[in-house]
């Protein structure tokens, strides 16, 4: 056992504190979650678009037949439920009452509030949490509270926790079970990076999570209420200085992406065998999500492509104005955009190479594409069925009018497809594929050495030495 290393009260159960990470869409599910906690950690069902089984344990496709993207909608809702509802029974199934199960849901996604209700209705007395990002989830208290179930923010600042704490948390003090500090220059997936902080120059979490704790304690927040560091966490070795630690008060600990390769994870194989051959800075912190959050993926073909696309990128006016003195004739049917002499060259030699149309987007810029680009970018855009609360995609919102106002970005990409692909078998290069920073271990920790996977309770029982 790694010195300091010991249990703590959570769910009513003496548990390790030691929390999985809850990775999207069907990336963490019952057989991964329900493992942890029987290992005596804290498991993690994403609730996010989860799958369900036919009576032969097969999954079901998630298929959406109705016409209007509203119409679509009512039809995620309900897959997100069932979904979720039958993640959450398994998971407990197999916990056979030891550890503790969460849910995470990204404050964000489509239809947040409703599917929240719809699980925990559904699901009483076997989820102990609800963790809970992507966006400033006021409304998270309230709702886990009428459940009696606890809630565990995820946050990346201290700033973030008080505006949440002042508006809401303060009113439902009891049911907050701890705080996720979630480092957002090292953490998979969406982070909560804000415009004053460079994603090219990454801070130490100590002094921001000190800060963090200082805060809870303005709020009168018991220092036994623990602060989960994620995000960079992978030897616990290399967080000693944090156990103990008086001026951190309790700490515990949450694992994204270790335990994406373990037997019970529930991604595809050709996922995990790409997982042990990251090197050190493949992941690459991006801006390409629908969401118009920073987030952390492979740099694979596929974000390459995306990286691409927008450096084919030139603004317009639609007028002669300034620099804009220069009819463009490639790419665009009418006459009304005018571009600069040196962006009318490079529009014309990417019409050569094959980058024939140019979309619109809503900045005032034209990027320029294949056909067959094109037609894919149009397909899935018509397609969106509102995973989102706002998508810059398919300008799709959750409101009355269900539109953004703005014009759909085609330098974005639909994120609901592509993590359903990836996750359900989908090719490893052409999908997005979400990962830490600390990916690249995998491929220097001697545990995984000769091509070793570990089971969960493996994996658990490594990291409780240190390692």
């Amino acid at each position: 056992m790694f010195k300091g290393v010991k249990p703590i009260i959570y769910g009513g159960h003496e548990v390790w504190p030691l929390v999985e990470g809850g990775k999207g869409v069907a990336a963490t599910n019952h057989a991964s979650a329900g493992a942890w906690a029987a290992a005596g950690g804290i498991g993690t069902v994403s609730a996010v678009n989860a799958d369900s089984y036919d009576p032969e344990g097969k999954i079901i496709p998630q298929v959406y037949s109705a016409l209007t993207r509203r119409d679509r909608h009512e039809e995620l809702i309900r897959y997100a439920i069932d979904g979720a509802v039958e993640q959450v029974r398994r998971a407990a199934e197999i916990a056979g009452g030891k550890g503790a199960i969460n849910i995470n849901v990204l404050w964000e996604m489509g239809g947040a509030q409703r599917i929240l209700h719809g699980v925990l209705e559904r699901t009483r007395g076997m989820v102990s949490g609800v963790t809970c990002g992507a966006g400033m989830p006021y409304k998270l208290s309230e709702i886990a509270a009428s459940y009696e179930v606890s809630y565990l923010p995820i946050i990346s600042s201290a700033r973030a926790f008080r505006a949440l704490w002042k508006r809401a948390y303060s009113k439902a003090s009891n049911w907050l079970a701890a705080v996720v500090y979630e480092d957002p220059w090292l953490a998979g997936g969406h982070n909560g990076l804000s415009n004053a902080e460079d994603p090219r120059k990454p801070e130490d979490p100590y002094p921001r999570v000190k800060a963090l704790r200082e805060t809870m304690r303005e709020g009168g927040i018991s220092d036994d209420v623990p602060i989960v560091m994620a995000g960079g966490v992978w030897f616990l070795r290399d967080w000693s200085n944090w156990i103990d630690n008086p001026e951190l008060g309790s700490i515990a600990f949450q694992f994204g992406t270790r335990p994406l390769l373990t037997r019970e994870s529930p991604i595809p194989q050709g996922w995990k065998d790409k997982l042990t051959h990251i090197e050190e800075g493949e992941v690459l912190l991006h801006r390409f999500s629908p969401t118009g959050f920073y987030s952390s993926a492979v740099r694979n073909p596929f974000l390459r492509m995306l990286e691409a696309r927008s450096e084919r990128q030139i603004p317009y006016s639609t007028e002669v104005a300034g620099d804009h003195q220069f009819q463009l004739d490639v790419g665009v049917r009418g006459k009304n955009f005018w571009v600069t002499k040196g962006d009318l060259m490079r529009a014309r030699a990417w019409f050569g190479a094959g980058f024939t149309d140019a979309l619109k987007t809503p900045d005032n810029t034209l990027v320029f594409v294949t056909g067959a680009e094109k037609a894919t970018i149009r397909k899935d855009q018509s397609d969106c069925m509102g995973c989102l609360s706002h998508c810059a995609f398919s300008s799709w919102m959750d409101s009355d009018t269900n539109s953004t106002g703005r014009l759909a970005d085609p330098r974005s990409f639909c994120i609901q497809k592509t993590l359903q692909d990836i996750a359900h078998g989908g090719d490893t290069d052409q999908n997005l594929m979400f990962a830490g920073h600390g990916a690249y271990n995998f491929k220097k920790d001697p545990f995984y050495s000769n091509g070793f996977v570990p089971t969960v309770k493996q994996l658990v029982d490594r990291i409780l030495t240190g390692d």
